[in-house]
């Protein structure tokens, strides 16, 4: 069987192995998509316990529209088209909602925005965690600080922009992670962050979820009127689904819809996972971490997980890298973190405890000699990883291929 992956925004990765080999792939469930444009204006014209758009922003002096960075896919450009005509004579500036990753390059702000980008581009901001000014709020009950950026602090009226998918540790994108991370300061980030390192803490999981509900919670301290715009993507990116309103209660509506295209149920978890993680998400290993997290819901124990991600942009935010870099095993790795949480040790974390029981490889644009340091065996291509992963694990193995890594989480039927 020839074997086509994706890899990076235009290209893709070629392979084969025999029809036998192959357990399946694994896409985002197939959806019933209709005109998106009609989608989107029924959410907004039946908001949930809210006013329309058209009400909210009606007596605004200024609103502040936050937006996410050029790591997700949200549709940010297409909402924007939609609802053009409910901004005319309205008092806008954008936020773009990095949280701690770097601010969007020319291009990503043009993929954010897409033909409104020239026209608003002086009204634009990039989050900066570490540099802008914050202003704080007060504290949740798990004792996170809430500071946020002074523009989100001091606007009239917010719209977020979001996109509702599995996160592997708050649960789900969407809502609330607009603002925490989203234009959060970097202590306050930090601190909420450090409650992923929790078991309890995972995708597709809510309730009990330290890092969701210390979100709900700082998020209580923001003394504002905001109308949400949630949508839910198809495996094109397309909008499946779209709910509006009140920042939690439409998120909450968004979440069986998402999980009707990205919880793919499979058979049997295999000995050999391949984990595609798709443009944009592939920008770099930070991000790409997510589809090994996802993968490794299907792999079998002591099994091998490759994750095929260009990585484009290099490591990302650092920390977990030097972390991990520093350490002499995965078991090392962890017990450092026991002895002091800096933001993104709960990525390395995550990376760690799979290495206590399973395999971890890779085929991205990564220096092959940091991602050994990493516990990620290089290769350079993904018929060599393929033809050892075989080898490796004996003429009665499987591939299972995650065509969408990023986002799907694999349910053992």
């Amino acid at each position: 069987m020839q074997i086509t992956l994706p890899y990076g925004k235009d290209g893709d990765l070629q392979g084969s192995l025999p029809d036998e080999r192959v357990a399946g792939f694994v896409e985002p469930n197939t959806v019933d998509i209709a005109d998106e444009s009609v989608t989107l204006r029924a959410a907004l014209d039946a908001p949930i316990n809210g006013p329309t758009l058209a009400d909210f922003l009606a007596d605004a002096r200024d609103v502040l529209f936050i937006v996410n960075d050029a790591t997700r896919p949200t549709p940010t450009s297409r909402v924007l088209d939609i609802i053009a005509d409910d901004l005319e004579g309205v008092n806008c500036r954008f936020i773009v909602a990095t949280g701690v990753h770097r601010a969007p390059t020319e291009e990503e702000y043009v993929q954010i925005f897409g033909d409104h980008y020239a026209r608003l581009k002086d009204r634009i901001h990039a989050h900066d965690a570490r540099t802008d000014e914050m202003v704080f709020l007060g504290t949740s009950r798990s004792g996170t600080e809430m500071h946020v950026n002074k523009l989100g602090a001091r606007a009239h009226k917010i719209v977020i922009i979001g996109s509702v998918e599995p996160h592997y540790f708050a649960g789900y994108t969407g809502g609330r992670k607009s603002f925490l991370p989203g234009i959060a300061s970097y202590k306050t980030i930090e601190m909420n962050h450090k409650l992923a390192l929790s078991r309890e803490a995972r995708a597709l999981s809510l309730e009990g979820n330290p890092v969701h509900e210390d979100m709900i919670d700082a998020l209580s301290t923001v003394d504002k009127e905001i109308f949400a715009i949630m949508t839910v993507l198809d495996k094109d990116h397309r909008i499946y689904a779209a709910t509006a309103g009140h920042i939690h209660d439409s998120f909450t509506a968004a979440i069986d819809r998402a999980n009707e295209v990205f919880a793919a149920k499979i058979a049997d978890k295999e000995d050999i996972v391949v984990s595609v993680v798709k443009f944009p998400q592939d920008i770099d290993l930070y991000q790409a971490q997510k589809g090994i997290d996802n993968g490794k819901l299907a792999l079998k124990e002591g099994g091998i997980l490759i994750l095929v991600a260009k990585c484009r942009h290099g490591v990302g935010e650092e920390s977990f890298a030097r972390l991990l870099t520093s350490a002499d095993s995965p078991a090392d790795a962890l017990a450092r973190i026991d002895d002091g949480y800096l933001l993104g040790y709960h990525k390395a974390a995550k990376m760690a405890e799979i290495g206590l029981w399973a395999e971890t490889w890779g085929v991205t644009d990564l220096d092959p000699d940091l991602l050994g340091d990493l516990f990620i065996r290089p290769f350079d291509s993904l018929q060599a990883a393929l033809d050892a992963a075989l080898e490796a694990k004996g003429p009665d193995a499987k591939v299972l291929f995650l065509m969408d890594g990023g986002l799907i989480v694999p349910l053992v039927n």
